[in-house]
């Protein structure tokens, strides 16, 4: 549905070793069962100073909207 190359994994679940093994693990299903996406996506996690930021992190990161026209909204 979307052409990404590089996911934020985010979360407090994603700190210290728990972190490695999230990616790990996810990065080893594209593999198994989706080898065309494998190649094309990147996990990243952020640093941990950035991590504690969570959802601001994400919400940044968003592409601006563009107001829809029509019914004065």
């Amino acid at each position: 549905m979307y052409d990404f190359r590089h996911a934020l994994i985010l979360g407090r679940v994603t700190s210290g070793e728990g972190g490695a093994i999230i990616v790990a693990q996810a990065n080893e299903v594209l593999r198994a069962e989706f080898p065309e996406l494998a190649g094309r996506i990147a996990l990243h996690l952020p640093d941990e100073k950035s991590k504690r930021l969570g959802q601001a992190v994400a919400a940044a990161s968003l592409p601006e909207l563009q107001p829809r026209g029509g019914s004065g909204t």
